[in-house]
């Protein structure tokens, strides 16, 4: 009856939906994470444990000049150092961690509407 009118047809649901989808991102192909994918970032073995290295050597030495500059300064020769070097190879840790850490996946939005 609307052709015969000449009024055109509102979109379907499933178009709808579909623009709905497409304005909130939910339609992009969603990336392979770093688990599924057997590589930290699309990096090489040889680049991942590169990375690891330098992470926990520069925390160390971080740690390491900044404790020995506090015990220079105030006169306390091993105590500051060897907390630093304590805070240090904890802060490589974290950093390693937070590099085999699983990463979230981006779900899609739910709202409460208001209650």
């Amino acid at each position: 009856m609307s052709e015969e009118s000449g009024e055109e047809e509102p979109p379907s649901f499933e178009e709808r939906l579909k623009a709905a989808r497409g304005r909130q991102g939910l339609d992009a192909p969603q990336p392979l994470s770093a688990r599924n994918s057997g590589d930290i970032g699309g990096m090489s073995p040889w680049g991942i444990g590169l990375r690891v290295g330098v992470e926990l050597v520069s925390a160390l030495v971080v740690a390491v000049a900044i404790g020995y500059g506090l015990d220079y300064l105030l006169g306390t020769r091993p105590i500051l150092t060897a907390v630093f070097v304590l805070l240090g190879g904890a802060a490589g840790i974290l950093n390693v961690w937070r590099l085999f850490a699983p990463r979230p996946t981006r779900g899609p939005k739910v709202r409460d509407g208001g209650r």
